[in-house]
Parts: C-alpha cells; sequence; structure tokens
C-alpha cells in the first residue's frame, strides 16, 4: 500500500502583473497557509517520504514551507514538466518514483491536481489553494500507479476549514 498526498500550492500574489506566470511568489495569506498545512501533515503522521514539486516559484515556495514545518528531511525533487501538466504526465513521473518512498508528496496546480485526484479515486473534490488530499493506493511499486489502480481518497483538508 502506497500513500499519495496531493498539494496545491498556496495563494499566489497578483500584486506584480509584469511577472510571467510561472514566476508569481506567494502572497500572505499563502505564507501563512503552508506552513500551517505542514504542521497539520506532521500532527496527522504524514510526514511523505518524497516530495516532488513543480518548479513554478509559488509551488517552490509552497514545498519549503511545508517540507520546514512537517520534519520532511530529504532533498526536494523539482519537476519542470509538473508546471501546466496533464494528469498524465504528473503520473508518468510518479511512476518513476523508487519503490522504497512509502509515501510521496505531489505539489502543483489546478486544474492538473483535481484531475489527478478524480483519475485515480474516481471521487471529484474541490482542491482550492493550500488544499491537500490523501490517497490509499493498493499497489507496492511506483510503477504500477495508473487510472487503473483505483485509489481510496482518505480525506481531504482545506485551510479554511481548519478553523
Amino acid at each position: 500500500m502506497k500513500k499519495l498526498l496531493i498539494f496545491r500550492h498556496a495563494k499566489s500574489s497578483w500584486k506584480h502583473p509584469e511577472l510571467v506566470d510561472h514566476d508569481r511568489p506567494l502572497n500572505k495569506r499563502g505564507k501563512r497557509d503552508a506552513p500551517r498545512m505542514g504542521e497539520l501533515m506532521r500532527e496527522h503522521d504524514m510526514v511523505p517520504d518524497l516530495i516532488i514539486s513543480s518548479t513554478a516559484k509559488r509551488a517552490r515556495q509552497t514545498a519549503d514551507f511545508v517540507a520546514d514545518t512537517s520534519g520532511y528531511q530529504a532533498e526536494i525533487q523539482f519537476e519542470r514538466s509538473f508546471y501546466a501538466a496533464e494528469p498524465e504526465a504528473l503520473i508518468d513521473i510518479l511512476q518513476q518514483v523508487a519503490e522504497n518512498n512509502e509515501c510521496v508528496m505531489v505539489v502543483g496546480h489546478n486544474p492538473d491536481l483535481e484531475e489527478l485526484q478524480e483519475m485515480l479515486t474516481g471521487e471529484w473534490e474541490r482542491m482550492p489553494t493550500a488544499a491537500l488530499a490523501l490517497i490509499e493506493l493498493a499497489i507496492n511499486d511506483w510503477a504500477r500507479i495508473s487510472p487503473e489502480v483505483p485509489g481510496k481518497l482518505v480525506d481531504i483538508w482545506r485551510p479554511r476549514e481548519l478553523g
């Protein structure tokens, strides 16, 4: 059984319209929510073995905040292909993850992450910024992850619902 954490980047800033989308940073709320979600992960014993993140600035910052506050110890793997990716591209990357990683977290963007979550579980859930979903997959090797191997959506956390 493998666990997949799907994490949508935290809220980004539109303060500098001259920036290309890939370079937009987190805003004040994003800088607050990302660490809160990392703390939630630590409290629920959901610290991943591997974090794979989009290279977009807001996703990198989100991954860094979450790594710092959750207790994550390894290097974050940054993937350019996670920016504006189709769910199939995310699955292709996950299929290359080493078997010894029991829990993997992906940090990326919508609609890609909502589509990935639906593709793997058959359930659609709204994933606002800084939302975190936990999926259990009935596989022993990441090479077997696919839409044909149904996963179970265990829970989803949204910052505004945490109180």
